[in-house]
């Protein structure tokens, strides 16, 4: 039987990548539901941190980086404080709001992986990847594009379908090219 009296509670969402202003889909999809959690629980009285935070590391930054002319990490701090004001604004009640460039975030996560590495938790394994030779580069899945197998969409990314959803790697797409 488990214990459902708790005497901390830990709420987080998923972490916005730091490429562009916030839309309302970002907001009903998960700020807004965990933002009522968080606040039911308050009325409760129980103690709550509710800890979220910009991510700052993904294909979808250095995408964007290359499309503004900007590097990574102008596009990353221009965002961060965009959407940071933004959930002020909206008055979403994170108790820390931060980025995954703070070094607290780079030594817990190191420690996490470090430990689940320990304890053999991880599947090493060598796999291929594309490489794109005039860009002088390997492509990761958001710099390959084809079609999709599960509904013939000709614009699916290395990663998903768009138009069906359907998670995909880039070695399932058909007639993959690099973007």
């Amino acid at each position: 039987m488990s214990d459902t009296n708790f005497k901390r509670y830990t709420v987080t969402s998923a972490l916005p990548y730091a490429n562009g202003p916030l839309h309302i889909g970002h907001l009903a999809g998960c700020y807004i539901p965990s933002d009522i959690y968080v606040r039911y629980l308050r009325s409760q009285g129980r103690d709550v941190a509710y800890i979220c935070g910009s991510d700052e590391h993904g294909v979808a930054i250095t995408i964007k980086a290359a499309k503004e002319g900007k590097t990574p990490q102008q596009v990353v701090d221009h965002y961060h404080e965009m959407m940071k004001g933004s959930f002020e604004k909206f008055g979403i009640s994170f108790n820390h709001y931060s980025r995954t460039s703070a070094h607290i975030h780079h030594e817990t996560a190191q420690e996490f992986f470090t430990n689940l590495y320990q304890k053999g938790e991880f599947l090493e394994q060598t796999t291929a990847q594309y490489y794109d030779e005039e860009a002088d580069q390997f492509l990761a899945d958001r710099y390959i594009e084809g079609t999709c197998p599960k509904c013939s969409n000709e614009h699916a990314y290395g990663d998903q379908g768009e138009k069906c959803g359907t998670s995909l790697s880039p070695t399932d797409l058909i007639n993959p090219k690099s973007k």
